[in-house]
């Protein structure tokens, strides 16, 4: 397939104007001005001219398809077996897909169902984007989000845990290093779960079986534990404590050092979020990410999706967060692409409109450099070469 695109975006906040893009297979194969790439296709090559945006597909780095995103998706999981989850999800991977989302990074389910679901979508099976699982993330027994059936007590327990993991085809181990809301019998949010050494043993584990780590990590002290383990993202990284908020400047110039990812995971409907926390307290939580960008952590997209009234279809909303923080059209593509692939561990793979990188694109119209919200003006969806019509 050859597609030329009025714009082809190929870099940070840069377009190559009239560009083209030839695809063969599961692979893009040649990037560059519609008579360079035209000479390298075949004569059958099927051609596409689009008067709109060519960019890489978006990179939710945050769901659990496992949840339905209800009013109590954890209930909802607790009546459901396997097989009627597993149907759901196909739905809900369709969701992500059609809203633009051709990578995803799924942190926990119940059973290595993401894993299943996975196998089918890479072989076409099914429809959706390419999953990252993390498995069965890990918790202390009674910990946020047991019931998945990742309780662990002690160095030999958090071993056990990552290998088997990995030996189902997990890309991630997931760290529930604080407490969590969605776990209304466990600890607080802000409530540490795993000692330091045991986050060592855990970080030690996964790094040997060349995994990365996402910790789960909503308290201060929490967040530094992970950070100084030597996690690869922290996810949530809200600096509460039992009293407020408390960001250390010390710990985000750590963050910064050694390269750490944070995903926020911003709700798609974020902008309710002074009705649960108060005003004062959203604008201060609001701020800290503010901070940290503008402290320079790399930040990355995520939306929680699957968690409380938290869709498959909300990425773009939840974009319109950083925004409204003021960060640029151009920073925030990016870390729905470039820096969300890199951070995965995925920055040769997808994220980029580049030669040898997998067939993930969008076609938007409109402009979104200039109009963040034309990212919701999907044409088609491209995932691994394969096209996916959405709208004339």
């Amino acid at each position: 397939m050859l597609i030329v695109a009025k714009r082809v975006l190929v870099g940070s906040g840069r377009y190559l104007a009239d560009g083209a893009v030839l695809i063969e297979g599961d692979t893009i194969r040649a990037v560059g001005s519609e008579k360079e790439v035209s000479a390298n296709a075949g004569g059958g090559t099927e051609r596409v001219t689009f008067d709109g945006t060519l960019m890489p597909g978006l990179i939710d780095a945050h769901v659990h398809l496992i949840f339905d995103g209800g009013a109590d998706p954890v209930a909802t999981l607790s009546q459901s077996n396997d097989e009627t989850l597993l149907a759901g999800m196909r739905s809900r991977a369709e969701d992500l897909l059609r809203s633009g989302v051709t990578t995803a990074r799924d942190l926990g389910d119940r059973n290595g169902l993401v894993i299943r679901l996975a196998a089918d979508i890479d072989k076409g099976a099914t429809v959706g984007p390419h999953l990252v699982s993390a498995g069965t993330p890990l918790t202390p027994p009674g910990g946020h989000c047991h019931f998945l059936g990742g309780e662990v007590s002690g160095e030999e327990d958090i071993r056990a845990l990552v290998r088997r993991n990995q030996a189902a085809g997990a890309g991630v181990i997931k760290a529930m290093v604080t407490g969590g809301g969605l776990t209304k019998d466990g600890p607080k949010s802000w409530e540490s779960q795993f000692s330091p050494e045991e986050l060592a043993v855990l970080v030690e584990e996964a790094h040997a079986a060349g995994l990365p780590v996402a910790a789960h990590a909503h308290g201060t002290p929490g967040i530094a534990a992970a950070v100084a383990a030597g996690v690869d993202t922290i996810e949530h990284c809200t600096w509460m404590t039992g009293d407020g908020l408390d960001y250390r400047d010390d710990v985000v110039a750590r963050i910064v050092e050694k390269g750490i990812a944070v995903c926020p995971a911003v709700s798609p409907h974020w902008q309710m979020l002074p009705r649960f926390f108060g005003e004062e307290k959203a604008r201060a939580m609001f701020d800290l990410v503010r901070q940290m960008a503008d402290a320079g952590v790399k930040l990355v997209a995520g939306t929680d999706a699957g968690v409380q009234r938290a869709s498959f279809d909300g990425l773009v909303p939840a974009l319109s967060f950083y925004a409204h923080l003021g960060l640029s059209n151009g920073q925030i593509l990016d870390m729905a692409t470039a820096t969300a692939a890199d951070a995965l561990g995925l920055g040769g793979t997808t994220g980029r409109i580049a030669s040898g990188r997998r067939a993930d694109l969008l076609l938007v119209e409109g402009d979104p450099l200039e109009n963040l919200g034309d990212l919701s003006a999907v044409r088609t969806v491209i995932a691994a070469g394969r096209p996916l019509e959405i709208g004339a």
